[in-house]
């Protein structure tokens, strides 16, 4: 498969410090869990706590909706719960991309009932276009037309998470 470049580890680097500065911002003064949706969060989580100066508590989730296709099955299952007290506290939902929206509009509506005092969530990539039902991210890297990619913790089929940069997969 040929992929061209989409993103470089440069533009990543620019927009994901960027984005810590904006963050920070909004959640100054607050106990911060960043809350990593796995697998495909974990390079963008990393790079994202690691530019902040403020303390961020880490927490992970991992959730199924896509298996070895290209889209998304709209099924949502949980695989692996949270394990910090969320009541009270502020959550930055850290997530990869958002496609159709149904994902993560599941694990928004999830943390709310778990009681956190504020959910907002950071998305490395969006595709507005792509959308089946309304979500905004509060945090977006970059926006991006429906197309599918790889890289920087994106996958097809648990393969190219570890291209640095973002590519765009051709068949």
């Amino acid at each position: 498969m040929a992929q061209t470049t989409l993103i470089s580890r440069e533009q990543i680097d620019g927009r994901v410090a960027e984005m810590a500065r904006e963050i920070e911002a909004e959640f100054a003064g607050t106990e911060l869990i960043a809350l990593c949706v796995l697998k495909g969060a974990m390079f963008f989580c990393a790079d994202l706590v690691r530019n902040m100066t403020m303390d961020v508590a880490l927490d992970f989730i991992q959730i199924s909706s896509y298996g070895n296709q290209k889209y998304s099955s709209g099924v949502v299952t949980i695989l692996k719960e949270p394990q910090l007290d969320m009541r009270g506290k502020s959550v930055l939902i850290v997530e990869d991309i958002i496609d159709s929206g149904l994902s993560i509009r599941e694990v928004h509506n999830y943390i709310e009932s778990r009681g956190a005092a504020k959910v907002k969530t950071a998305a490395f990539l969006d595709k507005p276009k792509a959308r089946k039902v309304p979500f905004t991210p509060e945090y977006v890297g970059f926006s991006i037309d429906p197309q599918f990619v790889i890289g920087y913790g994106l996958d097809f089929a648990e393969k190219y998470r570890n291209i640095p940069e973002v590519q765009v997969l051709s068949d």
